[in-house]
């Protein structure tokens, strides 16, 4: 009877895909072949871990392995002719099975590429060799860490962790590169690399548009109508805005270079929208003032 490719990973049927991806890279590290040089029994125990991993490591192929629609070696369950030792009518000329359970034209490389590289991963054409595979993770980050760069560490499934730096102006969704973090190649071939999503949390007060920041800023009523100087904050401190007299809700005001960093080495700007907030309390002094004053300079806010 077949082994059973739970049991060569060393994990339960309802293992998660990153049990199952961490439990795959643990053992293929342990008996990797150049640990073990002229090792038939390590190099047997990799090949049974490389192709377990093959098929359990793939959705699609787990789930046709738990439905009893392909065997431990992926291969599509025989039909009652084939148990009882027939022929199949019109089986002339197909490849016939070696002892070993594979086909006529099998190579070892080839379990290699599928566990480490997949296709297209960096087989470099000989037996025994691929290169490891890229392995993905996600980072979320802060507003400001995005705009201002970061160093920053991301935990692995296995519990290693690798440190990155966020550079400055990240976006969201971005990948960043970490060559050779990734699954370890086979054969002396290269280790494939750590790919890390970026995801940017929400800031409560700005927004990105662009290369852009924007914000909204409250001023009181006194200082839409006198004018005067606020501070308004900004990803790298508080700088200082002068609100010229009569400035309305909603006017914006442009702080250059307080942005988010370019491609081209430059920063975008800072975009200050003002909101005038009345007073918690209108009291008898100010209502008195604003009806004897409205009384004689009426005027029309542009209402449609």
């Amino acid at each position: 009877m077949a082994d059973d490719l739970y049991d060569i990973l060393g994990v339960s049927k309802r293992a998660s895909d990153d049990e199952i991806r961490r439990a795959f890279r643990n053992l293929a590290k342990a008996n990797h072949p150049d640990l073990h040089p002229g090792n038939n029994a390590a190099m047997e125990r990799f090949k049974k871990i490389t192709a377990a991993n093959d098929i359990l490591g793939d959705a699609e192929k787990r789930r046709a392995y738990d439905a009893g629609e392909i065997d431990a070696k992926g291969e599509p369950r025989r039909p009652a002719w084939a148990r009882q030792g027939a022929a199949r009518p019109g089986a002339a000329n197909q490849r016939t099975r070696t002892p070993g359970g594979g086909y006529d034209d099998f190579s070892f490389s080839s379990i290699f590429t599928d566990a480490f590289g997949g296709a297209g991963g960096g087989s470099r054409g000989f037996a025994g060799s691929a290169r490891g595979q890229d392995l993905r993770y996600s980072l979320e980050v802060d507003f400001l860490e995005a705009i201002t760069g970061a160093k920053k560490r991301v935990t692995l499934p296995d519990g290693g962790v690798l440190d990155l730096a966020v550079p400055e102006g990240v976006t969201d969704g971005q990948v960043l590169r970490l060559k050779g973090k990734g699954a370890v190649g086979v054969g002396g071939i290269e280790d494939g690399d750590a790919l890390v999503e970026i995801k940017i949390k929400p800031h409560p007060d700005y927004k990105r548009q662009g290369d852009d920041i924007l914000v909204d800023v409250p001023i009181t009523i006194d200082e839409a109508v006198l004018g005067g100087r606020i501070e308004v904050p900004t990803p790298t401190g508080r700088v200082h805005v002068t609100i010229p007299k009569g400035t309305s809700s909603g006017k914006i005001f442009r702080l250059k270079g307080k942005g988010v960093r370019t491609k081209a080495g430059g920063h975008g700007d800072e975009l200050v929208t003002v909101r005038i907030v009345m007073p918690n309390e209108i009291d008898d002094s100010l209502s008195y003032f604003f009806s004897e004053w409205r009384q004689k300079h009426p005027y029309d806010p542009g209402r449609k």
